[in-house]
């Protein structure tokens, strides 16, 4: 069977295989590795994963539908398209703009986090963080977030790997590049998975994350894993729409969906029996957040055999499974610039990443020079991710959900599920639909008031 081609005049990917690569690349990020079983532990274990389960099908799969068939519809960046799809003076081209700024909030904190695990990945190799005692490693994390020379290097290290590859292109660049990271992705966690199982604690570990216990499934457990569903699977700032729109003709949407859904959800599973065994056999917080990473799990590989050479690879993984999700939220603004300035690619890829690095910036210094500002009690890592998270993401997705479901209508909606007649799939399509119209607005606007502390 011949290999569907891309929209020559623009690019786009290649091959079905790229298409979901790249799409789950998106999708898989830091909080697969660190974010979901943090949450987890936090939230009881497995009621908590089923809820989030119920969520994505609710709430992130809907969306995911609605942003990939409209960006392929018009194939453009998410401010044409919205404005191509409602012309004259209606204003939902600015879905499109609140989704460019959410890409460029996001990414000023979201580098630094990266910026962290490079640094780490050197530090694991040269065994400076092997130690038993987490006050050590714990040391040596706030080390490196307060110097401010090793915070902007490893940032800027890490926004020009993400620009050299954007600059190769969508099929040469973004495809070649997730192709190769998302297998290794899963080989790294099947690797951990199997270590993890060998240990002592694996059965609690097992029992903690398969086994639910539906008394500790409150309102507060159900909007946390709504929220997660939501956020995971990248959707509200664009960053699907813009891939849509690099889809071919011919790709199953619904399909690509589901399968980027399941495959997110695989590689949080198997993050958690890769951590949490180890977490449960030596005594320590699955709750830790942002430590589990960088402070506790130094201290729990110190103490399993060849735990130097894993620690090596588990912060290899880290790597591989955030440079997937910057790529995709660098695409945003890229062609954006691209082309409604009509700038050439490179030049595109080379302002968007300056005018990242600009705000990163106050994010890599906010823990040393800049340590004494605040804006509305955060912090300038903070800041963006609640202006973000709580505001622009969950605006942006109710407002995709209300446009597909309200304005573009069902018929439209259907030719680009079904791929204009060709999939025989009015049934999904009405499910979709009613969702969009009535249930995933709904929901979202919970997990953003929530977020924004009035529920």
């Amino acid at each position: 069977m011949a290999q569907p081609t891309p929209d020559i005049a623009r690019g786009g990917f290649s091959s079905s295989f790229g298409i979901l690569a790249a799409t789950l690349g998106s999708a898989v990020g830091l909080g697969n590795i660190w974010k979901v079983p943090y949450l987890t532990g936090a939230n009881g274990g497995a009621g908590f994963l089923l809820i989030y389960l119920l969520a994505t099908l609710l709430i992130g799969l809907p969306v995911m539908m609605a942003e990939i068939a409209l960006g392929r519809s018009v194939r453009a960046n998410p401010i044409k398209v919205l404005r191509t799809l409602a012309p004259g003076r209606q204003p939902w081209w600015l879905v499109g703009v609140s989704g460019v700024l959410a890409a460029f909030l996001i990414m000023s904190f979201y580098s630094e986090v990266v910026a962290w695990v490079f640094a780490y990945i050197l530090k694991a190799v040269r065994g400076t963080i092997m130690s038993s005692d987490p006050a050590v490693t714990q040391a040596d994390f706030a080390q490196l977030v307060a110097d401010p020379r090793q915070s902007l290097l490893w940032q800027w290290l890490v926004l020009g790997a993400v620009a050299s590859i954007l600059i190769m292109g969508v099929a040469h660049g973004i495809e070649a590049i997730t192709k190769k990271l998302m297998p290794l992705l899963f080989i790294l966690l099947l690797l951990l998975g199997a270590v993890g199982l060998t240990l002592d604690g694996a059965q609690q570990a097992m029992q903690f994350l398969f086994w639910p216990d539906f008394s500790k499934i409150t309102a507060t457990v159900v909007l946390t894993a709504m929220g997660l569903a939501f956020f995971k699977l990248s959707i509200g700032m664009g960053t699907m729409m813009t891939y849509g729109s690099y889809f071919t003709a011919d790709q199953n949407i619904p399909q690509t969906a589901v399968r980027v859904m399941l495959a997110d959800l695989s590689v949080s599973m198997l993050a958690g029996v890769a951590i949490f065994p180890a977490v449960f056999t030596f005594g320590f917080a699955p709750s830790a957040g942002p430590s589990l990473v960088f402070i506790t799990l130094p201290a729990v590989f110190s103490q399993i055999p060849f735990g130097h050479g894993l620690m090596v690879v588990f912060f290899v993984l880290t790597a591989v499974a955030a440079m997937g999700a910057m790529l995709s939220l660098m695409e945003v603004p890229t062609v954006i610039l691209q082309e409604r300035f009509t700038m050439r690619r490179s030049r595109a890829v080379l302002l968007a990443t300056l005018l990242v690095a600009l705000p990163g910036a106050g994010s890599a210094l906010s823990s040393s020079v800049l340590a004494h500002i605040r804006v509305a009690g955060f912090d300038l890592f903070d800041l963006p991710d609640f202006v973000s998270s709580n505001i622009f993401l969950p605006s942006g997705g109710i407002a995709i959900a209300l446009f597909a479901g309200w304005l573009w209508g069902r018929d439209k909606l259907q030719a680009e599920l079904s791929n204009h007649g060709q999939l025989r799939n009015a049934k999904l399509t009405t499910v979709v639909f009613v969702l969009l119209r009535y249930v995933t607005p709904l929901l979202i606007a919970l997990v953003m008031l929530r977020g924004l502390g009035v529920v």
